[in-house]
């Protein structure tokens, strides 16, 4: 992952929250889950390292309605009440798009994690911002960029250099949504921990706590039970 970004890395709060707030009700022309008379189908297969196929509960996924409140601390709420405006706003891509383009770190960061509660969490548009973020060196919008919209729409190629953007920079495996599930049976990914390892190894540097987690999951074959690490066995 490289490339100039146009991010704007100003320092501001961490964590990601939310807060409750009332929802305002859905018009008729808001867009809706999937539709009731469609019968039960089976899922397709999933690429390792790949979005949810169809037919997958995530590929069906509907925006967030209610932001939760747990752990929330003094210091989250500017974010919690910038992702609870844009969430009441029900802002749409361009809006996103225009808000990201022209935010500070801190209101790029709400609009990232904005994306699971709003109407376009569904489809692709938002993916661009993600990838933005993703090119930053601002550890605080590189965890805000993997989460759920990241999880279920960026590419298999996108998802890994993400994961190991995080495993680089420091990013705890805690904030990447979804992680087992994508990196399950993933030889690819696991192929290029294996190298990221061997290169940290070769120029004395301690290898990241996360990275054995990951790569053990890359080895699980679908379905199967989570491999241990060498820390658990």
């Amino acid at each position: 992952m490289t490339g100039r970004s146009t991010a704007t890395d100003r320092p501001a709060s961490d964590s990601p929250a939310a807060v409750s707030g009332p929802t305002p009700a859905a018009g008729p022309s808001e867009a809706a889950g999937p539709s009731e008379a469609a019968g039960p189908s089976e899922a397709a297969p999933r690429t390792p390292g790949g979005p949810p196929g169809r037919g997958h509960p995530a590929e069906q996924a509907a925006p967030t309605e209610t932001i939760a409140a747990d752990h929330l601390a003094p210091h989250d709420l500017p974010d919690a009440a910038r992702v609870l405006i844009l969430h009441a706003a029900r802002a749409d891509a361009p809006t996103v798009a225009r808000l990201y383009a022209h935010g500070t770190g801190a209101e790029r960061r709400a609009v990232l994690r904005a994306l699971p509660h709003l109407g376009l969490f569904a489809g692709p548009d938002a993916v661009p911002l993600v990838e933005d973020a993703l090119r930053t060196n601002d550890t605080r919008l590189v965890a805000a960029a993997v989460g759920p919209y990241a999880a279920l729409h960026l590419s298999p190629h996108s998802w890994r250099q993400a994961v190991l953007k995080c495993l680089f920079t420091g990013v705890p495996l805690t904030a990447v949504a979804d992680w087992e599930r994508r990196a399950q049976g993933d030889g690819e990914l696991g192929r290029m921990l294996d190298d990221y390892a061997r290169e940290r190894t070769a120029a004395g540097r301690p290898v990241p706590g996360d990275l054995d987690r990951v790569l053990a999951m890359t080895r699980a074959l679908p379905g199967a039970p989570r491999a241990l690490t060498r820390e658990e066995s």
